[in-house]
């Protein structure tokens, strides 16, 4: 007890933990309409197009942060143009930005001159939280949690049927296209503390594990956020007690307890 009261005195811990909680609400709000509108492939590719943006930034100079929100959000609107131009092979777009992101990625890495800034925004970095990663997560967190809430019904509606919710007059183009530069906001700001190669996990687990015990679509979200919160709690408590990346911790936390919750409800 006393260790852990230690390492959260520290100011770069009380950062991370901070940002952590933001980015686990705000992920399984975007990880709900990905899984259900079966576009789970589109964290991957958006979290590979932040990693282009990253290097690229570490290469010429630039925040990375917000070369890879710049570069995950053009990748936003060629995924939906994409998808648009080939309405009956959708997950094509996925993965050609996929693709194009893991390619400018591995290119301006050998350029970036400093290996280790380049890992922490792979898998995560505790340490390498600042103030500046705080303000940033906490001003587009609060910007994503109110383009949810106000879009919350027409995101329900096109969900579940995008041809009914064009029929009622949603422009479902355009909430589309906000949606999936909302959830590439999201993949860059989580990319530095959780990794991008891992926040699509924790977009996905969390609501997965929320629906195998609720009942509706409003609880399945409510639920959703509590695990990701508690994903990411226990997360940081165990990479901190024995020294491990972060961003896997939670992530195999979290596939830890979908797994009991599986077993549970097969013997139910």
């Amino acid at each position: 007890m006393n260790t852990l009261v230690n390492i959260f005195s520290q100011g770069y811990m009380q950062r991370a933990l901070f940002v952590s909680l933001l980015i686990s609400v705000i992920t399984p709000l975007i990880g709900n309409v990905i899984v259900l509108k079966r576009l789970s492939s589109i964290g991957d590719a958006l979290s590979h197009s932040s990693l282009a943006g990253v290097a690229i930034g570490l290469c010429f100079g630039f925040n990375p942060t917000i070369s890879a929100i710049v570069f995950s959000a053009v990748a936003a609107i060629i995924i939906e143009y994409i998808r648009y131009a080939f309405p009956n092979y959708s997950e094509m777009a996925t993965a050609i930005m996929m693709s194009f992101g893991v390619g400018i990625a591995a290119v301006f890495s050998g350029f970036t001159g400093n290996a280790a800034n380049f890992d922490n925004f792979l898998f995560g970095s505790i340490i390498a939280t600042s103030y500046f990663d705080l303000y940033t997560t906490l001003v587009l967190s609060v910007i994503v949690i109110i383009v949810i809430a106000v879009l919350f019904k027409e995101l329900f509606y096109i969900t579940f049927d995008e041809e009914g919710a064009k029929l009622s007059g949603i422009a479902v183009k355009r909430i589309n296209l906000i949606f999936t530069v909302v959830t590439a906001v999201v993949v860059s700001i989580a990319a530095k503390t959780v990794g991008a190669l891992i926040i699509s996990s924790l977009m996905i687990i969390p609501v997965a594990c929320a629906m195998l015990i609720s009942k509706s679509y409003k609880s399945n979200v409510i639920i959703s956020v509590v695990f990701a919160v508690v994903f990411t709690v226990l997360g940081l408590l165990t990479a901190c007690v024995y020294d491990l990346k972060p961003g896997g911790t939670i992530v195999l936390i979290g596939i830890f307890i979908l797994l009991i919750l599986l077993g549970a409800r097969k013997k139910r």
